[in-house]
């Protein structure tokens, strides 16, 4: 049997992710208007806001899959523009509501994180060793689903594949984690699996950096250090969770008066007291 490989280490960088001025227009529509966010490592953030606030753009421009308008974008130290993306995008954990859907029922949980490596779908476009499927294999025992390693992903429920993508963000032992919208395709079985696999996430101290884009407060996992509410493109309120995320912040973000409540286990809950919008 050959030995175990350990995982690589998370290489530790001051300014994970560094937004700047960042503007982002499509048709003559303006996206994201002088976006200013900064991520640091060990901080597990929240992007919160209704749809169309500009979350997924955002965070699709800090993952390098989208070239702003203007602004500057530093990524893992790395300027946007004057570095090979293709090799930084690798340091990058990305998992999108998107990507169940990309890839084949058939392939096998230990080949859809492996293929992490090389940024890939179908593990036939490069070559993998016996030490790549044990680091996949790791990957999935992290996440609680080891035991699904050679088990076909369209078998598997939508929770249980979800942390299977989760599995694969981390093959490369990434600087951070981007998720975008992870559970929009989920159950409320498998949105409370997941959000118990993104707590552990969180709650890992040697663990990357973390961000989470939602528009639900109940799907924020305990553990998240920092939010960032979004709307119409426009950053309304950012920094550590506590002094953020409150009532008063979420009714200006939503346009709907809105109580915020924080239940004893940490998580979150929100309702709205009168159903009428904000004037």
């Amino acid at each position: 049997m050959p030995p175990v490989v350990p995982p690589p280490a998370v290489v530790r960088v001051p300014a994970v992710i560094q937004l700047r001025a960042v503007r982002l227009v499509r048709d003559e529509r303006v996206i994201l208007d002088d976006v200013d966010w900064k991520v640091s490592s060990g901080e597990r953030w929240v992007v919160l806001g209704s749809n169309g606030s500009g979350k997924t753009s955002m965070v699709r421009i800090a993952a390098l899959m989208l070239h702003p308008s203007g602004g500057t974008v530093r990524v893992l130290g790395e300027q946007l523009g004057m570095t090979d993306v293709r090799s930084l995008r690798r340091r990058i954990g990305y998992v999108s509501a998107a990507l169940a859907g990309q890839l084949r029922n058939d392939l096998i949980a230990a080949d859809i994180v492996m293929t992490a490596k090389n940024a890939a779908l179908e593990p036939w476009w490069h070559r993998y060793d016996d030490a790549d499927r044990q680091r996949a294999v790791l990957c999935l025992e992290q996440l609680g689903v080891g035991h699904f390693a050679d088990r076909s992903f369209g078998t598997m429920s939508s929770g249980e594949q979800q942390r299977v993508l989760l599995a694969r963000s981390l093959m490369n032992a990434p600087n951070v984690v981007l998720l975008d919208e992870p559970s929009a395709r989920l159950d409320l079985g498998g949105r409370e699996q997941l959000v118990g696999a993104l707590t552990e996430m969180a709650d890992n101290p040697d663990g990357p950096a973390l961000v989470l884009v939602t528009h639900h407060v109940d799907e924020i996992p305990p553990g998240m250090t920092h939010a960032v509410l979004l709307r119409d493109g426009l950053v309304q309120a950012s920094g550590p969770i506590a002094k953020v995320l409150t009532s008063e912040s979420l009714s200006a973000c939503f346009g709907l008066q809105l109580d915020l409540e924080r239940r004893p286990n940490g998580r979150l809950s929100a309702y709205a007291s009168s159903g009428q919008p904000l004037r």
